[in-house]
């Protein structure tokens, strides 16, 4: 998905954006963003505050996250503040990270969570001779 031999796309301190950043590959982010990110390896910086989605194969977090993370391979570190759920296939944690929110396990996180529902070619039922229905006004019983 990335490719190694670009440099990194570096976001300073002093930016602040406000919408989506798509990237295929490696962002470090030291500013702050309100949108989602998906990229192909994303660095939170210690200073950095994250508003929405984050989606990486990689995602290495020193800063503040709130919002979903979705990645194979995440990294908290000891400074990281995270609010919001992980989707991981690897999850590693320093000591004095924090983290709030529910962490669950998949073996591709960086898909859709959910999938459509299946679209079925199933008619509407039929009427049923033991339905009840109303009389009819001068109708002999």
């Amino acid at each position: 998905m990335s490719n190694q031999n670009s440099a990194p796309s570096i976001l300073s301190s002093d930016l602040a954006i406000t919408g989506s950043i798509v990237s295929e590959g490696e962002i470090q982010l030291d500013g702050s963003v309100e949108g989602d990110i998906r990229a192909g390896s994303i660095t939170i910086g210690e200073k950095s505050v994250i508003k929405g989605e984050v989606v990486a194969d990689t995602i290495i977090v020193r800063g503040k996250v709130i919002g979903k993370i979705r990645g194979r391979q995440i990294q908290l570190a000891a400074t990281a503040r995270v609010e919001g759920d992980i989707t991981h296939s690897s999850l590693s944690m320093e000591i004095g990270a924090f983290f709030e929110g529910q962490c669950r396990h998949a073996s591709d996180p960086t898909t859709a969570t959910r999938k459509p529902a299946a679209k079925t070619n199933v008619p509407p039922p039929r009427p049923t001779a033991q339905q009840v229905r109303p009389p009819v006004m001068g109708a002999k019983k």
